[in-house]
């Protein structure tokens, strides 16, 4: 495991990578509260079957690229640091994986790069259509996303997040994190600026377009025990890939999928690789 610095147009992206430089390259786009450290487990897998794996610190996370305001967090801007940073590494065409934030920032960069991105795996994160459709039509899925609102439109959110050793954003990881992990997390997210940064990708409004349908093969792998993404969003997203698709539920796992069950996620996402080699 190595830690590079890659420098793109917007910024300086911290980033942890693994495996031979001249692998196949994969970049893992981690959500919200982390770090690409969540991904660790998965780079070990990834470099260990020849794979280039490469999970950047995202925008806001990387205190090189760090903007103040809320409209820099825009997920157009977001999905260009995407492509940005996989011009940086030398990459003309990538796999793709992302959790939670990430996930969402995978599909969007899926649907605008489909000649660039190999294959997409995202974990946890519906499909944006198919989440908006259940946010119209499914109580549970309201349910579960009331907590965007309140960090969006909840000034204080920081401080009560911080408060008493960061008890509040510290209960987010529900002891499904490693506690390394967490401490980590948790030290990063406590300097100034960093966690008003992370808030902002909720404060951020909406995408100025719409989303249409994924192409590219697909993997999608949900678990029952995720607390912000229910299954009406999750068997939605079916009908939003055109392209080869693969949906895995994982039983009894939380939100934190990519270190709660590294080895039946490793498993999945290699298979999904390798089913789509030639792609």
């Amino acid at each position: 495991m190595t830690e590079l610095s890659i420098a793109t147009a917007a910024g300086v992206f911290d980033a942890i990578a693994a495996g031979p430089p001249e692998g196949r390259p994969v970049l893992l786009l981690h959500g919200f509260p982390q770090t690409g450290l969540a991904w660790r487990r998965q780079l070990g897998a990834l470099a260990a079957r020849g794979h280039r794996a490469v999970a950047p610190d995202q925008r806001g996370y990387s205190p090189g690229a760090r903007p103040k305001r809320p409209e820099d967090y825009r997920m157009d801007l977001l999905v260009d640091d995407v492509t940005a940073i996989a011009d940086a590494l030398g990459w003309a065409s990538f796999d793709l994986v992302g959790h939670d934030w990430g996930g969402a920032v995978a599909w969007w960069t899926a649907h605008a790069h489909p000649g660039r991105v190999r294959t997409l795996t995202v974990v946890s994160t519906p499909h944006p259509g198919a989440l908006a459709t259940a946010l119209r039509t499914d109580e549970d899925q309201r349910e579960r996303s009331r907590y965007m609102i309140d960090w969006r439109e909840t000034p204080a959110t920081e401080e009560r997040m911080l408060a008493h050793d960061a008890r509040v954003l510290r209960g987010l990881y529900a002891g499904k994190v490693p506690p390394e992990h967490a401490e980590t997390y948790l030290r990063r997210l406590s300097r100034p600026g960093a966690l008003t940064a992370a808030l902002n990708w909720y404060r951020a409004g909406r995408p100025g377009a719409a989303i249409g349908a994924v192409e590219v093969p697909t993997l999608y792998v949900w678990s029952t025990g995720d607390s912000a993404f229910g299954p009406a969003a999750a068997r939605e997203t079916e009908r939003w890939v055109e392209g080869p698709y693969r949906f895995e539920t994982l039983r009894d796992v939380s939100h934190w999928v990519p270190e709660e069950a590294p080895g039946a996620l490793n498993r999945l996402l290699l298979d999904h690789l390798r089913a789509h080699d030639a792609h």
